[in-house]
C-alpha cells in the first residue's frame, strides 16, 4: 500500500491516525496543466519534490520542467488512450539535479481534484486540462509492507483463502476459511484436500489444485459445497492460483474462493424468469401453458408442482375476488415431478378435491396473495390433521416446506400453483421469501397465458357449436342419390370459418347440393355462412334454377357488404358457391359456380374429370350474370363437391390438387365413407391451413315401375279418365290406401289446369320414398291459397289439396309451371 494513501494531499497525516513506520516525507505531488501545457496550478508536495514556489511555476510551460523529452512509450501510449497516460519522466530540480519520477495524468479536473491549497475563489480549470500526480516519496518497498500483506491475507473479510505446498499439503488459510473448512489449522496442516473433506466436489478441487501446479496456470472452478458442519449448501467461485518464486518456479497453490451463492440463486432465477417468458403462452393450449409453467419450474424451483384451477370457471359466469373465500373446489389441470420421484399424488389429473378455508391453496385464493409454510407451521399441521391421505404421502415424500401462489390475470381468480420442497444432494433449504417472489412472477406470467388459453378454448368452443349446428347433420333420405360428406375445420387460431355444404332435398324427387366457401375466418365468418346457408334452402323451396339462384345469393351479399360497411365493419362479405340439381328421372345434373371450383364427375366405367362448367364471378361483385350447365348422368355415377380448401394448399396449386383428387377417385371402391376418407387422408395433411369441405353423392334413377306419365287433353272430361288412371297405376304400385287421396289431388290439379292454364298439359307420378304428384301446363300464373267464402263457389280446390297433401308447391321452368304434391306412402 502506497504512503499517500494515508495522508492529505500537502503532506500532513490527519488527525487520530498513527505515523507510518519510516518516518520520511510522504505525501502526493499534484500539478494542473491547461491545453496549452502551461502550469496552471501547483501543490505544496510538487514544490517540496523539484524546489519550485507555485509563483515560479505557474504559467510557464510545463516541458521547461523536463530534462529530456517525453519517451516514445508515453507518447504511444497517450495515442492509444487520449484520456489517460503514465509512464517514466525525468525531471529538473531547481537546484539542477535530474528527479526520475513515474506520473499519472487525467484529462479533466473536477474541482474536488484541483490541488487542497488552491484558493476557494479560484476560477475552474478548463475541461481540457491534464491533473498530474505521483508520490512524494519513491516506490520501493518499505518494511512494513510484509505487515500489511500479512494483514491482508488474514482479514480479507469475503474471500477465504488457504495455501497448499508443492506436494499440495495444506499449510494455511486465512480467518475467513477457518469456518469453511470446520477446522482449525492445526488439525488439518500438512493434510490432502482430499483428507480433509469427503465432499463429492473435493475430487474437482483437488483436479483443480494439480492442474495449476503442473500448469503453473490459474484455474478457475465453480462449484457446491456445504460449509464446515452446515446443511446449507452453498455455491463458491473458486480460483487456484499458482505461486512463484522470482525465476517462475512454482512452490504451491493458493485457494481463493468467493462465497456466491446469493449471486448464484439471484442468476437462476433471472434465468427462469429468462426461460419463463419464451416457455410459458407458446400456445392457447390451457393445459399444455399450464404444464409449461411446470417445466420452467421442476426441478430448477421445485421438487413437485401442480396447477389446479377453479371449477366454478367451468360454468358461464366468472368469480370475483368476493366469491373465492372459504372451502373452495379445485380441478388438477397438471402436475410434475422432479426426475427420480414420481410417486403416488394425492390427487390425478383431470379429478377435483375440496380445500378447507385455512389450508395454504384456500388461503391463497382468499387473501390474492401468495402463501409460504413449513412442515411445522401450525395451519399446514392442521392441515394434514384433517387429511390423514395427504399427509401420508407428503411425509413419504419428504417434503418440508410448500408453496402456494394464486393465478389471477385481468381481475379473476383462475387457480393456484402449488410448490413442494424436498431435501436432496445439491438442495436443502427450504423455501425463503425470495422463492415466494419468484413464484409470484411465474404464476402472474403463466396466469395471463392460462386466461388466454381458457377464453380462446371458451370462444373456439363456441364457435365450434355455431358452425356445427349450422352445418348438416346427417344426409336426408332420398332415392336420387347417396352421399357421404366431410368437414375439416382449419388450424387458424379461431378454428372455424365460412365453408359449408348442404344436400337439399327438392320437389319432384330432386335433390341439390350445394358447397360454399366465405372468405376468412372467426365467428364473422361463421355467422355469414349461417345467413347464407339459410338464403339458399329459402331460394331452394322455391324451385329456383342455379343460375337464378345464384344471381339471387349474390345480390344477397351485396346487401350484406353495403350494411357492414354502414355499420363500421372492416372489409367486405364475400363468398363462392356451387350450386347443382340432379334430377333422377331425367338424369340430368344441372350445375352453376359463382367463383367455386367445378365438381369432379366419375361415370361409371370411366376416368374422373371436372366438370365442363362455366365459372361466373364470385359472391358479392354484383351485376355479372351466372350460366347453368346441365349434363346426363348414368345411373351409378360419382360426383364430388369440395371447397378449395382441399385441392389448394401453398404447396400445391390447383391443377396438382385436381390431378391428385381424380386419382384418388378412380381407385375408389363401393363405400363413399370409405372414399371421402381415402380423399381426405391423400390431400389433407394434418391441420389444414384452410376449411375442406367435401361431398361425394353416387347417382340413382327412377325408372318406369317408378315413374308414370300422361298427356291431359284440355277437355273437362280428362278428369275422370285422369282419376281412374291413377287409380289403376296406384293399385299396381301396390298403395291402394293412397287411392283416394291421389284422386282427389289429381282431380282438382287437373281442373284447375284444364280451367285456367293452357295446354300442353302433363300429369306425372313418382314413386319415392313419398308419393309425388305432378301436374304441369304452360301458363306461368302460380295459384295460391286462400279461404273461400260462403257465398263463393271458388277457392276450395287447393285447400282440399293442402289438407290431403303431405306437402305441395309450385316451381317454374322454362315452358310453364308445375304444381306438385307429395303424400306417404304409408
Amino acid at each position: 500500500m502506497s504512503d499517500h494513501a494515508v495522508t492529505n494531499q500537502d503532506g500532513r497525516l490527519p488527525e487520530g491516525r498513527p505515523t507510518p513506520r519510516g518516518g520520511s516525507e510522504s505525501g502526493t505531488v499534484v500539478a494542473i496543466v491547461d491545453g496549452h501545457g502551461c502550469v496552471t496550478r501547483w501543490n505544496a508536495n510538487a514544490e517540496r519534490l523539484l524546489g519550485y514556489r507555485a509563483d515560479e511555476v505557474v504559467g510557464r510551460p510545463a516541458a521547461d520542467l523536463l530534462v529530456e523529452p517525453v519517451p516514445p512509450d508515453v507518447r504511444q501510449a497517450l495515442a492509444r488512450n487520449p484520456d489517460r497516460l503514465s509512464g517514466p519522466l525525468a525531471l529538473r530540480h531547481r537546484d539542477g539535479r535530474r528527479v526520475d519520477v513515474t506520473v499519472v495524468a487525467h484529462r479533466g479536473v473536477p474541482r474536488d481534484h484541483a490541488p487542497d491549497d488552491a484558493p476557494d475563489d479560484a476560477p475552474d480549470d478548463p475541461p481540457d486540462s491534464w491533473r498530474v500526480v505521483c508520490p512524494l516519496t519513491g516506490s520501493d518497498p518499505r518494511p512494513e509492507d510484509e505487515d500489511l500483506a500479512r494483514w491482508a491475507l488474514e482479514q480479507l473479510p469475503r474471500c477465504s483463502v488457504s495455501l497448499y505446498d508443492a506436494q499440495l499439503r495444506y499449510r494455511r488459510s486465512n480467518q475467513a476459511m477457518v469456518p469453511v473448512v470446520g477446522l482449525p489449522d492445526s488439525a488439518v496442516r500438512g493434510l490432502g484436500i482430499l483428507d480433509i473433506t469427503t465432499q463429492p466436489q473435493a475430487v474437482q478441487l483437488a483436479e483443480g489444485l494439480r492442474r495449476a501446479l503442473e500448469g503453473g496456470e490459474p484455474v478457475h472452478l465453480e462449484t457446491f459445497q456445504r460449509t464446515g458442519g452446515q446443511r446449507r449448501i452453498h455455491a463458491w467461485s473458486v480460483d487456484l492460483a499458482p505461486l512463484k518464486d522470482p525465476e517462475g518456479t512454482v512452490h504451491g497453490v493458493a485457494l481463493v474462493a468467493r462465497d456466491m451463492t446469493e449471486q448464484f440463486w439471484a442468476r437462476k432465477r433471472l434465468v427462469l424468469l429468462n426461460e419463463a417468458a419464451s416457455r410459458i403462452g407458446s400456445t392457447l393450449d390451457l393445459s399444455r401453458t399450464a404444464r409449461e409453467l411446470l417445466e420452467v419450474t421442476v426441478p430448477e424451483l421445485a421438487d413437485f408442482a401442480s396447477v389446479d384451477l377453479l371449477t366454478a370457471l367451468e360454468a358461464d359466469t366468472e368469480p370475483t375476488d368476493g366469491e373465492v373465500s372459504g372451502s373452495v373446489m379445485l380441478r388438477r389441470i397438471v402436475h410434475r415431478f422432479a426426475p427420480g420421484t414420481r410417486l403416488p399424488t394425492v390427487l390425478e389429473i383431470g379429478t377435483t378435491d375440496s380445500y378447507p378455508e385455512f389450508s395454504p391453496p384456500a388461503r391463497a385464493l382468499a387473501t390474492g396473495a401468495g402463501v409460504l409454510c413449513n412442515a411445522e407451521d401450525p395451519e399446514f399441521v392442521h392441515w394434514m390433521a384433517v387429511d390423514s391421505r395427504r399427509a401420508a404421502i407428503i411425509r413419504d415424500q419428504g417434503y418440508h416446506s410448500m408453496m402456494a401462489v394464486p393465478l389471477r390475470a385481468r381481475g379473476v381468480t383462475l387457480g393456484v400453483a402449488v410448490f413442494y420442497r424436498r431435501s436432496r444432494a445439491d438442495r436443502m433449504e427450504r423455501f425463503g421469501q425470495d422463492d415466494l417472489l419468484l413464484a409470484d412472477e411465474l404464476a402472474a406470467r403463466a396466469a395471463v397465458a392460462i386466461d388466454n388459453a381458457r377464453r380462446y378454448t371458451r370462444e373456439r368452443e363456441t364457435a365450434l357449436s355455431l358452425q356445427h349446428s349450422l352445418l348438416p347433420r346427417s344426409v336426408p333420405e332420398q332415392a336420387a342419390m347417396e352421399a357421404a360428406s366431410r368437414y375439416i375445420p382449419a388450424s387458424t387460431r379461431s378454428g372455424v370459418g365460412g365453408d359449408w355444404f348442404d344436400l337439399i332435398p327438392l320437389s319432384g324427387g330432386r335433390i341439390a347440393l350445394v358447397v360454399g366457401d366465405v372468405v376468412g375466418h372467426g365467428i364473422r365468418a361463421t355467422a355469414t355462412m349461417g345467413r347464407l346457408r339459410t338464403a339458399v334452402r329459402t331460394l331452394s323451396d322455391v324451385d329456383l334454377p342455379p343460375d337464378e339462384l345464384l344471381t339471387r345469393l349474390d345480390d344477397l351479399v351485396v346487401r350484406l357488404s353495403s350494411e357492414a360497411g354502414a355499420s363500421g365493419e372492416v372489409g367486405e362479405i364475400g363468398a363462392t358457391c356451387c350450386y347443382a340439381v340432379y334430377d333422377p328421372v331425367s338424369r340430368t345434373f344441372t350445375m352453376a359456380s359463382a367463383g367455386h371450383p367445378p365438381p369432379v364427375i366419375v361415370p361409371p366405367g370411366r376416368s374422373p374429370d371436372a366438370a365442363g362448367i362455366s365459372i361466373g364471378p364470385p359472391l358479392g361483385v354484383g351485376g355479372l350474370p351466372f350460366e347453368a350447365t346441365t349434363v346426363e348422368l348414368a345411373e351409378g355415377s360419382l360426383v364430388a363437391l369440395f371447397s378449395n380448401g382441399l385441392i389448394e394448399t401453398r404447396e400445391r396449386d390447383v391443377d396438382e390438387g385436381y390431378r391428385r383428387l381424380c386419382r384418388v377417385l378412380a381407385r375408389t371402391g363401393p363405400s363413399l365413407e370409405d372414399a371421402c376418407d381415402a380423399v381426405v387422408d391423400d390431400l389433407v395433411v394434418g391441420r389444414p391451413r384452410d376449411d375442406v369441405a367435401l361431398v361425394i353423392a353416387r347417382t340413382r334413377a327412377l325408372d318406369d315401375d317408378h315413374v308414370a306419365t300422361w298427356e291431359i287433353p284440355p277437355d273437362p272430361s280428362a278428369v275422370a279418365t285422369a282419376r281412374k288412371a291413377v287409380s289403376q297405376r296406384l293399385s299396381e304400385w301396390g298403395a291402394g290406401e293412397q287411392i283416394y287421396p291421389a284422386e282427389l289431388i289429381v282431380s282438382e290439379l287437373v281442373t284447375n289446369a284444364i280451367r285456367y292454364a293452357a295446354p300442353p298439359i302433363t300429369l306425372r307420378l313418382i314413386r319415392d320414398q313419398v308419393l309425388i304428384c305432378e301436374v304441369s301446363d304452360a301458363s306461368s300464373t302460380a295459384p295460391h291459397l286462400r279461404r273461400a267464402r260462403d257465398w263463393e263457389e271458388g277457392g276450395r280446390g287447393l285447400m282440399l289439396v293442402a289438407q290431403m297433401a303431405h306437402r305441395w308447391g309450385t316451381r317454374h321452368s322454362l315452358t310453364g309451371k308445375t304444381i306438385w304434391a307429395e303424400m306417404p306412402l304409408h
